[in-house]
């Protein structure tokens, strides 16, 4: 059998024990059933996936097969090349890491019949968008994901935050759904060329691909969390299950990224220069102002939301480096921002669904997502708390872990820009550099605030002081995923040789051979311009860290000393008393609050002699929700209004707005042909 077989087999598994999850999701024990069997199925899948992308060559025909289903004259069409390879392995590995973790978690569902049939068919789902070679597969495929993660975000339905997110979600992704259908409209042609290999043949004007790329953005950058199509990304994520949640935050939006690449690098020809540009605008924002919301968070899950958006605006700063220098000619440049993007979006995929993990085990063991409610469990649940630490170092970007070093790529590819020639493009990297630094600046400050004011301090709450660790199947998923983060940090040079022929294929070049390098360092460029030696930082953290602990143990004073605490002047002993999430986004706030969220401080001290408790109040508002979304719903709703006298209409007016409705029609087709 072929790869694409035996994934496609998977797939029908994974369909199968959908179907399954429905008559016995009530019964005494289903979550072991369905979720073990997605476990096995998505391993099988992850390593035909991987062992394709390990041997896969520039020349290699891809892996394709066709079935008799779909369209009446197209078929199904289903392929497999590194591109899809190599987002096949993110997904499956995610898929067979969230369900180890469902293992244990399943348990304290409330109500696993509204999860467990909808959990297989979203990794259906995911598999089948990044094997279709045809846009009508695709496209179902597409918004079967869609339908079953929404779904699980309406599990819980009777909260009506819930039921808030879920409609929002399922608006944004029907919006992007309509937009990728124009998409490969516009790219299938008059001929109605819907497969993937007619497309990659033809002629594609400069006027379609800007449209393409317009409504790509739109599609797919809706579902990734591109700003300002971001609104739903931080109601939905939260409000599924913690596993789901990962899956959505860590794997979903790659299948968006995925669907980017796919038609941007693959199918549309060579890029333009300008299409660069609008990526580069879109990611720096992106980044920025995702970061800049994690900040404000309470929330803990809403927290590791809001910072998805923040590092899919990286990975797509690295996306429209790739295209500016693509169109440049500069294909070393490109395959190095390319290898950064695929990186990050690798990496991402790592700590993000381990973040996720770590928020469903405090969840589990407290009941509470307000990180101002925590506190202390690195007391209680010691594990859990190292393990969400790797994952708090990883996605901010600090050495020896993965995410520094797919960032490190993306400012290297940033310092190529100097030779390309256009003057617009000279002087907006370097600015959206500087954006990718704040954000990444944020970003540790962010998640600095969620591990101390989650995991450090003392209990704020009688739920977090009584918490107890979480099962060893949560434990291991974690730890896999922690194991990773630091694998891919220590040894990266591995890592972007193995995403070598995907670049060949899509740019037609590839970073230098980095296993070859000495000592395991990696060379971006050239040597003389800049490398970087991950296995060497974590052995000197290592060695530098154990030195200092066994001196202070050994020649360190002895002597017991007890004094109070410093209390900041305040002698009160209450936990509320500390340092919490509004505390770490005072300043923050008070920089960027007024530009970017309108921030308004009330406080109210009452006089000498006066009793009254004094308050304090912060007002923020979401200029993106307020100022586009709002003004949108309120016209729907105007014109909702206006054609309601509609349904009243007799016989014969009905008849003549069908009649009407068909006339234009044929005079969009008669204009069209």
């Amino acid at each position: 059998m072929t790869s694409v077989s035996i994934l496609l087999s998977c797939v029908a598994a994974l369909l199968g024990m959908a179907v399954l999850a429905v008559p016995i999701a009530r019964s005494a024990s289903p979550t072991p059933i369905i979720y073990g069997a997605s476990l096995v199925f998505s391993a099988i899948a992850f390593v035909i996936a991987f062992a394709y992308l390990a041997t896969a060559l520039p020349a290699a025909e891809a892996s394709a097969l066709v079935l008799p289903l779909g369209l009446p004259w197209l078929g199904s069409h289903f392929r497999i090349d590194a591109l899809a390879a190599l987002f096949l392995v993110i997904v499956n590995l995610g898929g067979a890491l969230s369900s180890l973790y469902g293992l244990g978690y399943g348990r304290h569902e409330h109500a696993p019949h509204r999860v467990l049939p909808f959990f297989p068919a979203f990794l259906a789902g995911m598999n089948l968008v990044i094997m279709a070679d045809d846009a009508f597969t695709f496209l179902i495929s597409w918004e079967f994901m869609s339908l079953a993660s929404w779904a699980m975000v309406m599990a819980h339905h009777r909260d009506a935050g819930n039921r808030k997110a879920g409609y929002l979600y399922i608006v944004m992704a029907s919006f992007g759904t309509l937009a990728l259908l124009l998409a490969f409209g516009l790219l299938a042609g008059a001929d109605g060329n819907y497969g993937f290999a007619a497309m990659r043949m033809s002629e594609h004007t400069p006027f379609t691909a800007g449209l393409v790329l317009i409504l790509l953005l739109l599609g797919a950058g809706s579902k990734a969390g591109l700003v300002p199509l971001h609104v739903w990304l931080p109601l939905a994520h939260p409000a599924a299950p913690s596993h789901v949640s990962a899956l959505m935050s860590g794997v979903m939006t790659k299948v968006a990224v995925y669907a980017f690449i796919r038609v941007i690098f693959d199918l549309i020809g060579a890029p333009t220069w300008w299409s660069g540009v609008i990526v580069l605008v879109l990611g720096g924002g992106t980044a920025v102002l995702g970061i800049l919301h994690a900040m404000m968070e309470r929330d803990l899950k809403r927290l590791l939301a809001y910072s998805t958006i923040e590092n899919i605006g990286v990975i797509f700063v690295g996306l429209g480096l790739a295209l500016a220098f693509k169109a440049n000619g500069m294909d070393l440049a490109a395959a190095l921002a390319l290898t950064a993007a695929l990186f990050h979006a690798l990496n991402h995929s790592f700590f993000k669904s381990l973040l996720f993990f770590g928020a469903g085990a405090v969840l589990t063991a407290t009941g509470e997502r307000d990180m101002d409610k925590l506190g202390g469990l690195i007391h209680r649940m010691p594990v859990t708390s190292f393990l969400f630490l790797i994952g708090c170092v990883a996605i901010s970007a600090l050495p020896p872990f993965n995410g520094f070093v797919s960032e490190w790529l993306a400012f290297q590819a940033i310092l190529q820009s100097p030779d390309l020639p256009q003057w617009g493009l000279k002087i907006l990297v370097p600015a959206v550099g500087g954006l990718l630094a704040l954000s990444a600046a944020l970003a540790g400050a962010c998640f600095v605030k969620a591990f101390g004011i989650t995991f450090l301090g003392r209990p704020r709450t009688v739920v977090a002081e009584q918490a107890l660790e979480v099962d060893r199947f949560s434990h291991a998923a974690m730890s896999v995923l922690a194991a990773l983060c630091l694998f891919a940090g220590i040894l990266p040079g591995i890592i972007i040789d193995g995403l070598a022929p995907v670049t060949l294929s899509l740019i037609g070049d590839r970073m230098p051979v980095q296993t070859d390098i000495p000592w395991l360092s990696i060379v971006p460029v050239a040597e003389s311009r800049s490398s970087y030696n991950g296995l060497l930082v974590f052995l000197f953290t290592l060695l530098s860290a154990s030195l200092t602990v066994y001196l202070i143990h050994r020649f360190a004073s002895r002597r017991l000393r007890r004094a109070p605490a410093w209390d900041c002047g305040f002698p009160e002993v209450n936990p509320m008393t500390q340092y919490g999430g509004g505390s770490f986004a005072q300043p923050v706030r008070r920089v960027f609050g007024t530009l970017i969220f309108r921030a308004r401080e009330r406080v109210d001290i009452p006089a000498p002699g006066d009793l009254r408790p004094a308050h304090f109040a912060v007002e923020t508002h979401d200029l993106i929700w307020e100022g586009l979304y709002l003004p949108i719903a309120g016209a729907v709703g105007f014109v909702a209004e206006k054609l309601n006298h509609l349904q009243f209409l007799t016989i014969r007016r009905y008849l003549s707005l069908v009649f009407l409705a068909l006339v234009f029609l044929l005079l969009v087709l008669a204009l069209w042909s």
